[in-house]
């Protein structure tokens, strides 16, 4: 095992904070993340943030069918991250994901830790209920034996009801929620 320890900053852009389909919840946690960046940074983690991507034909896909709201399409305002996340994520990598989950990501972590598991993945962002309980199970999955958590305020659901869900599925998953 590595003794890397990586925070995954999930899809924290405009369009799920305050844009397309942003929430009073996703403005509200923002500067607890961008805090939580820092505070990783400063520690030592490695970071990678998410960014949600779609194309112009969005609405023409089967997760466009199932929510059509045009949302974080390449090149837009809604796409880039929230300017205080960027500024946090300094020099992260980036890591664009067509739907909710990346099953990159796995691959990704375990080839930033040299083929090894990482000591410890942290995730944060954006939403809990969707993009980041996708995201959770594939790298816990990946590394059964790595420390595992998600720091609950620093994420944010569709609804509060759903947010509170998610972690719950989470819990079920053995990944710690802090």
């Amino acid at each position: 095992m590595s003794n890397q320890r990586f925070l995954i900053v999930v899809d924290m852009q405009k369009d799920f904070i305050d844009g397309a389909l942003g929430t009073q919840e996703a403005q509200a946690m923002v500067d607890a993340a961008a805090a939580r960046i820092r505070e990783c940074k400063a520690a030592g983690y490695t970071l990678i943030a998410t960014l949600d991507t779609h194309g112009d034909d969005y609405l023409e896909t089967r997760e466009g069918k199932n929510l059509p709201v045009p949302h974080c399409v390449r090149g837009t305002a809604g796409w880039q991250l929230d300017p205080r996340i960027r500024e946090a994520l300094g020099d992260a990598l980036l890591v664009e994901k067509p739907t909710f989950g990346s099953v990159r990501l796995p691959e990704i972590v375990r080839d930033m830790c040299g083929g090894e598991a990482p000591a410890r993945i942290e995730l944060i962002g954006l939403c809990t209920d969707i993009c980041v309980v996708s995201n959770a199970p594939l790298l816990k999955a990946a590394f059964p034996e790595t420390d595992f958590s998600v720091c609950q305020d620093c994420c944010a659901g569709v609804t509060r009801r759903k947010h509170e869900a998610a972690l719950e599925t989470m819990r079920s998953c053995q990944i710690r929620v802090e």
